[in-house]
């Protein structure tokens, strides 16, 4: 099969020296694709620029993404090859900046605007913008491939993760999604389509798994 692998986090500029992003560290996506590549799969591997883990990656094509859009443009630039499966593992920013606000003495917010925001100014207020969902875009641009999401969710318990992964593949139009984090606690649950999932308790097992499924 012809693999395509997110993995990794993206980040979004405050201004042209700091930047907000997430603590994925690219392993699990690697490793993913270390898997795939030892299975005889043609992998091709989208990586997060601040992708701290610094293992060995086998594939057939790596590409390095910076930015939610540009891990955007960068899959839309793939479009046009015949691509099998896709894991969607990235981490991408839910939040990107939008003005940044310096409050005054009198309690009005005047914007600032700098190519590297100044300290000198205080204690200023940033708006988080919600980035554009990168998965509500990959059936329509990969119409055939079967399409594997991740649902990492932090509060709240096993149950409601496989809800919101539930969730996403029925929005998303998805084949599956992988939900873990520490709502979900130990291991990680495959969802699928139908509604069924299944408890897989390491990344072995849920390799394992996932190509058992794209497979079909």
């Amino acid at each position: 099969m012809r693999c395509l692998v997110t993995a990794g986090p993206t980040f979004e500029p405050l201004d042209a020296v700091r930047r907000l992003t997430n603590f994925s560290s690219g392993r699990l996506g690697s490793e993913l694709v270390n898997f795939l590549t030892a299975r005889g799969h043609e992998v091709t591997l989208l990586i997060g620029q601040q992708a701290v883990w610094r293992g060995e990656r086998h594939c057939h094509q790596a590409i390095t993404f910076t930015t939610t859009a540009d891990l955007r443009g960068r899959l839309e630039t793939l479009t046009s090859q015949p691509i099998d499966a896709i894991f969607h593992a990235a981490a991408v920013s839910d939040f990107g900046f939008g003005k940044i606000w310096r409050r005054s003495s009198r309690g009005e917010l005047h914007e600032v605007q700098a190519g590297k925001v100044s300290t000198r100014q205080g204690t200023l207020l940033a708006e988080l913008v919600p980035t554009p969902k990168i998965i509500s875009d990959l059936r329509r641009w990969f119409p055939q491939a079967r399409l594997v999401g991740w649902k990492y969710e932090v509060d709240g318990d096993r149950p409601g993760a496989i809800r919101l992964a539930r969730e996403q593949v029925a929005e998303c139009l998805t084949n599956a999604c992988v939900a873990n984090g520490p709502a979900y606690g130990s291991g990680f649950g495959l969802v699928k389509k139908d509604g069924e999932w299944q408890h897989l308790p390491d990344t072995s097992a849920l390799f394992e798994a996932l190509e058992k499924f794209v497979r079909g």
